[in-house]
């Protein structure tokens, strides 16, 4: 019958030292990690905004060509009867433009919409990136922490 050696004091506080230094590092990670992603709420913030703003603005330059374009219609009204078929011609050839405008506006917020994500894409990677090595520098810390002494 074999008999087993029961923990002594010391072995107990060093299982408990361990344990808090092991919670202490993972404390430390977490907090880095909270902080590396509010880095990336604020970098979002002021680049969602200004996308916006740039939507906002093209919005309202479309709304005036609109405007524009509904006035020059009704200025050709009195035209109609003089000459039909060019009043129409010209209300034609004025609504391809508009189109095309249009067309162009959209392409614009397009280009700057997906300029703006891919700022906000290479913010996330990076973020993920510092993630990544916290938690890799974390795993490192807690195998070095939990190695047996005379395995070092």
């Amino acid at each position: 019958m074999t008999t087993t050696a029961l923990p002594t004091f010391e072995t107990f506080d060093k299982f408990t030292a361990q344990a808090a230094e092991g919670v202490s590092l993972l404390a430390a990670a977490n907090l880095k990690t909270l902080r590396q992603l509010a880095d990336l709420s604020t970098a979002a913030g002021p680049e969602t905004l200004k996308l916006a703003g740039e939507l906002q603005s093209s919005a309202l330059v479309a709304v005036k060509q609109g405007e524009e374009f509904v006035l020059e219609q009704a200025a050709r009204l009195p035209d109609l009867r003089k000459d039909p078929v060019e009043t129409v011609r010209k209300g034609v050839l004025a609504g391809l433009e508009g189109a095309q405008d249009a067309f162009k506006v959209f392409e614009t917020n397009t280009l700057t919409a997906t300029k703006a994500v891919e700022r906000l894409q290479e913010s996330a990677v990076k973020a993920g990136k510092d993630i990544q090595e916290t938690y890799a520098e974390l795993a490192n810390d807690l195998k070095a922490l939990y190695t047996p002494s005379d395995l070092k």
